[in-house]
């Protein structure tokens, strides 16, 4: 089964956004083939989440599963800490006051 390059998928997701009105901006561009994606959801009141997808060896599932979330200045200071141990990382921040980032919907969960 062919895979999607990490760049055709940020492009995808960056393109869903947009048409939701969710403003969004990659801040990191990683690997374009094989980069690992994260993204910021920034509610625009100093709180932040960062989420990337996980990988469940027992089921084979992939889910969107928090890595940091509270006061905006600790979830970039995680953030930085993934990208020093993943150079391909990319980081996509989107800004929702509603806490929307569109990655339950079918085709990016």
């Amino acid at each position: 089964m062919a895979r999607l390059t990490a760049s055709f998928w940020v492009q995808a997701y960056l393109t869903r956004l947009r048409l939701a009105d969710i403003p969004a901006f990659v801040t990191s561009h990683g690997d374009d083939t094989a980069g690992a994606v994260l993204v910021k959801l920034n509610t625009l009141d100093r709180q932040a989440e960062a989420l990337h997808r996980s990988y469940d060896l027992m089921s084979g599932a992939r889910s969107w599963i928090t890595l940091a979330k509270g006061d905006e200045n600790d979830v970039d200071a995680a953030i930085a800490k993934q990208r020093g141990f993943d150079p391909d990382l990319w980081v996509i921040e989107v800004e929702d006051r509603h806490g929307r980032h569109l990655l339950d919907e079918p085709g990016l969960d």
